[in-house]
């Protein structure tokens, strides 16, 4: 094909070039995030092509479909070719991959490392783009009771209240407690105010009889567990 693809329509690229036909014929592992965006799009601007529409927008979000995914309608409509429409159908893409992988984790899983809680509560704080805390209240059988969410802050911090904490543990019976708020800065090095918080609540429990194994700062795709270093 002699033009420029990003300035020809899709559907007068090659059929190998043209997202759709590609899944369809290829599979889906056979495109690009840009493709896969560039389907849900399926057309771009007067100057892009969905494929170079959906580029720029992970340009936009440095190439990671996390970063995309913490931007509002409001956000993806300042695009030229994406309106309020495209803008809803990525949002709820996104969102639909993210439920899928809370889906994978059985829900009475049983939680024995810092990495089975951090499976449960990842999609809680994926995308918040302010401080939240969260807690993982678990059985006699360390398995999952339910994940509730304590408080709401800004991009620096969150107030946490120990007494909610524990009232929902009681009410539900919980044996066991694990810990939970994101760091939206992507620095996993826990605060002072982070530590005394926990031995706060960890003592708190100690005299309820209720344990609070771990306490799990979680940036991106990664975590830091208290438990894990030494730190409760």
């Amino acid at each position: 094909m002699d033009e420029n693809p990003a300035r020809v329509p899709i559907h007068k690229w090659a059929q190998d070039d043209q997202p759709r036909e590609k899944l369809i014929h290829k599979g889906k592992e056979s495109l690009s995030d840009a493709e896969l965006l560039a389907v849900l799009l399926r057309s771009g601007s007067v100057t892009q092509s969905a494929v170079e529409l959906g580029r720029t927008l992970l340009q936009k979000a440095n190439q990671n479909l996390i970063e995309l995914s913490k931007l509002s309608v409001d956000d993806l409509m300042r695009f030229k070719g994406i309106g309020e429409a495209k803008a809803v159908s990525i949002i709820a893409a996104l969102e639909l991959g993210m439920r899928r992988r809370q889906a994978e984790v059985p829900v009475r899983k049983t939680v024995s490392s810092s990495r089975d809680a951090f499976d449960l509560l990842y999609t809680s704080v994926a995308d918040c783009l302010y401080e939240e805390f969260w807690i993982l209240l678990l059985n006699h059988a360390n398995r999952k009771i339910s994940i509730e969410q304590i408080s709401e802050g800004g991009q620096a911090g969150t107030v946490v209240d120990p007494k909610k904490v524990f009232k929902l543990a009681l009410e539900q019976n919980a044996a066991g407690i694990i810990l939970c708020h994101n760091h939206p800065s992507g620095n996993l090095t826990p605060s002072d105010a982070d530590k005394k918080l926990t031995d706060k609540i960890k003592n708190a429990g100690n005299f309820l009889d209720i344990k609070v194994l771990d306490h799990l700062i979680i940036a991106d795709e990664n975590y830091f567990s208290f438990a894990d270093n030494g730190l409760i």
